[in-house]
């Protein structure tokens, strides 16, 4: 049988030994400007002044400037993103869409669409969505 004393100095060992191996583990090199190492085609850790990055369900980044979140269908994009996967702590915002989805709306407001044309779109996407989740869990007839 190990001695008390012993097993709690041990423990204390492995923290100790894991919290060091923790902090090298955080480190993150970030692009060096100067041209440094690494590759100058690296995507950017943080958004660009004025900017937000999210992305779609197929992982595809989309930096996107923040006067978008003026309109509306953004705003529901956030909702119903928040409804579906939650608010990460940590993490990117995952948009509850694909590229192509995302990129058509991004055109739309690049194009000044109607606000009747983007609720439209949304509308469209929440039949398809509630349809999708119908015949995924199909409620039975007992």
């Amino acid at each position: 049988m190990i001695n008390p004393k012993r097993l709690v100095e041990m423990v204390q060992k492995k923290q100790r030994k894991a919290a060091s191996l923790g902090r090298r583990r955080r480190r993150i090199s970030l692009p060096r400007r100067n041209g440094g190492s690494q590759d100058q085609n690296c995507k950017r850790a943080v958004a660009q002044k004025g900017h937000f990055v999210v992305y779609s369900i197929d992982k595809k980044r989309f930096v996107v400037p923040l006067q978008y979140l003026n309109h509306n269908i953004f705003r529901d994009l956030f909702k119903m993103s928040e409804e579906e996967f939650g608010l990460p702590a940590t993490g990117p915002i995952t948009l509850p869409c694909d590229a192509a989805y995302v990129e058509y709306v991004i055109s739309l407001i690049q194009r000044h669409a109607s606000e009747d044309l983007q609720k439209a779109l949304l509308i469209s996407m929440v039949d398809d969505w509630c349809f999708d989740i119908f015949y995924q869990f199909p409620v039975s007839s007992e």
